[in-house]
């Protein structure tokens, strides 16, 4: 800590910071354009400027470390008056249109010309113009509002590993944009429009639909990965016009992928809100519930019923139907997302927080996993660390584009589990050496058939400090696994009368699973069927948007996904249905849960909370593939369910097999 004065006034701060940093640190707001606090820094829009005592002119504080008893003046006549010539060069060419400006309200160079400008401009020649660039789907671009404070071009080179963006020509004709006109090839481009400090970068999917004071605001989730990245959600009347990231530095820092910014519009398109009865070879519209409900109620108490849910379902309806399924012995719940068999109610608390990627670590490991199509926000603070720090990073599987450079070694299960036992006298002695070694896992090792939980204590067993973690598909896999809901059972499948399909996916997989001429098929979603030919009734199920609902992210950390509006038309949350069908009550530590929610500092403690609660049982034998291990995911912008019914999404996954290669 040193002493630094600032307007005379004295004050203790830290020694590694800048003069700007030194000043937001005590409390003193110092106007900036190109300064952002998880990018490097540039100091060219010079907006920044203070006095320093003994220094013949203003300096850029952004660019200047401080020193012990340094002398710092932030609003002398001198400093007003270099901010307000700033500001007057960079409105030079600034077209005057703030009234059709979708940043209007947001702009920080409105904001900035208000407070620290002049009233006039000196500048009586013509504009210079930019042509705008085309960045794909999602960005839309006016470069003739660009200031040159090149956050977007930092962004993409520091963060999203994508050189995407650069500074073209010189001197009064330099200008942002690409050498070449295509698709912004990054899962989380999106962020550029909440870093650009004016309207030249804004969401081609917003564009003239609303402004900032006409919104309403929800804090909620992310559901489309296993991470929950913190969100916001602006909505108006009822639809959704925008969602923009909420700073959480222990899961998504400032951050979202554009999954959870641009998949909205899936809430709207194909939505099923009526319920369908079969008659016949025609489909009959149900306008009561009522009738609905007693003639399911005389189905669960005299027919065998098979329900069939996936990773999406909420951890709340998770827990009602294992406990249906202990009451009532007619009634099976099977998971189409699982291979594996699991009859017990755990927590391991073997997985490592996200937080721990900041831990002094030299290597990491990557077993069958994608990082980067499969959880984008880690793989950006892996990049991150991977240029700062000495940081290996290997690869087991097929090898995929990465934006920092993988070693890839094509190993099955079986060398794997022998490389953690140090049979492997090469590739154990390289992960063994280094202390908190990081290993990351996905889904692709569930649908084999192999327990996770084993593996993951083999691996605790021979490597104590490792940091692991289990990169997930869906919002809730966790959930599943604690919950502990078998895998698909073919045998229950023939055994029942009637197939209950909860929220699941519309694929092929669903298709050949499900279609069976002699089993009666009940279809619980929010969206419509390709294959509705073969479903007897339609049920309507309220969306994750229009509900409470808790989620436990790859981190078994309880989050809650809040209701933003009502449901649309005869519509209803699955777990409301479930209560008026069977009588069943939520077990007390869910309590627990929602405290953890509402207070996150208990979550490092959880430990303490869950002991008593759950039980782990990690002694059963796997039969092992021996083909290689491959990611889940392959098209990254249609993942599930919501973001294939998303029009956005897939015109970026057009965007993005036209920049395919396979060489």
């Amino acid at each position: 800590m040193i002493t630094i004065e600032i307007n005379g006034t004295e004050f203790l701060v830290k020694s590694n910071l800048s003069v700007l940093e030194a000043c937001k640190y005590v409390g003193i707001h110092i106007p900036r354009f190109c300064y952002h606090e998880t990018l490097s820094v540039a100091g060219n829009c010079r907006m920044c400027l203070v006095e320093v005592a003994n220094s013949p002119k203003p300096v850029a504080s952004c660019a200047l470390p401080i020193l012990n008893n340094m002398k710092i003046f932030v609003d002398t006549p001198l400093v007003k008056k270099a901010r307000e010539n700033v500001l007057e060069i960079l409105l030079l060419n600034h077209p005057l249109d703030c009234p059709i400006c979708d940043q209007g309200g947001e702009c920080d160079l409105q904001d900035q010309t208000k407070t620290f400008g002049n009233n006039y401009s000196r500048y009586f020649f013509n504009k210079t113009t930019i042509e705008d660039k085309y960045c794909g789907p999602l960005i839309k671009t006016i470069m003739t509002r660009c200031i040159s404070c090149t956050r977007c071009v930092r962004f993409g080179s520091e963060i999203a590993g994508v050189e995407y963006l650069g500074t073209l020509n010189r001197g009064g004709s330099s200008e942002i944009g690409g050498y070449l006109s295509n698709f912004f090839n990054s899962e989380i481009s999106g962020n550029v429009i909440d870093l650009c400090p004016v309207g030249a970068l804004t969401a081609k999917p917003y564009a003239f639909r609303s402004r900032p004071w006409e919104l309403r605001s929800v804090e909620s989730i992310d559901l489309n990965d296993s991470l929950g990245s913190n969100i916001y959600i602006n909505h108006k009347e009822s639809e959704i016009l925008r969602i923009i990231p909420k700073i959480n530095k222990e899961l998504n820092g400032s951050i979202i992928t554009d999954k959870a910014r641009f998949s909205y519009d899936s809430e709207k398109t194909q939505r099923l809100s009526r319920i369908f009865s079969k008659e016949g070879n025609r489909f009959v519209e149900v306008n009561n519930w009522s009738t609905i409900l007693a003639q399911l109620d005389t189905i669960c108490s005299t027919k065998k019923v098979a329900f069939i849910i996936n990773n999406d379902l909420d951890f709340e309806s998770c827990q009602v139907l294992k406990q249906i399924s202990y009451k009532y012995k007619n009634i099976s719940i099977n998971n189409i997302d699982l291979n594996i068999y699991s009859d017990n109610v755990f927590i391991s608390w073997l997985y490592s927080n996200v937080a721990n990627l900041n831990k002094n670590s030299r290597i990491c490991l990557f077993v069958s996993s994608n990082i980067r199509l499969e959880s984008a926000i880690i793989n950006s603070k892996l990049r991150l660390k991977y240029l700062t720090d000495d940081f290996s990073v290997y690869g087991t599987g097929l090898k995929f584009n990465s934006n920092f450079d993988v070693n890839f070694i094509n190993i099955n299960v079986l060398y794997f589990i022998d490389l953690i036992k140090s049979k492997n006298i090469l590739l154990s002695r390289l992960l063994l050496s280094f202390k908190n070694p990081f290993i990351f896992f996905n889904d692709s090792l569930s649908t084999r058939g192999i327990r996770l939980e084993s593996i993951t204590g083999l691996i605790r067993k021979y490597i104590p400090t490792a940091q692991i973690f289990n990169i997930r598909k869906s919002c809730n896999s966790e959930g599943i696994s604690i919950v502990g809901i078998i895998g698909l059972n073919s045998n229950a499948l023939k055994a029942a009368d009637y197939i209950f399909a909860i929220n699941l996916e519309d694929n092929f997989a669903t298709f050949k699973t499900l279609v069976d001429k002699k089993k009666k098929l009940f279809w619980f979603n929010t969206h419509s069927t390709l294959f509705s030919s073969h479903c007897d009734l339609f049920l309507p199920l309220a969306s994750n948007l229009e509900k409470n609902s808790l989620f436990l992210n790859m981190e078994q950390r309880p989050q809650e996904s809040l209701r933003v509006f009502a449901t649309r038309g005869n519509s209803r949350s699955f777990f409301d249905f479930l209560f008026c069908l069977f009588d069943i009550k939520l077990p007390t530590y869910f309590s627990y849960l929602y405290e953890i929610v509402h207070n996150v500092k208990l979550f490092e403690s959880n430990e303490k909370i869950f002991s008593y609660i759950f039980f782990s049982n990690f002694n059963i034998k796997n039969s092992i593939s021996t083909y290689p291990l491959k990611s889940v995911i392959e098209d990254f912008y249609c993942s599930n369910k919501a973001t294939k019914k998303s029009l956005v999404m897939s015109q970026c996954s057009q965007e993005y097999r036209k920049t395919y290669t396979n060489f």
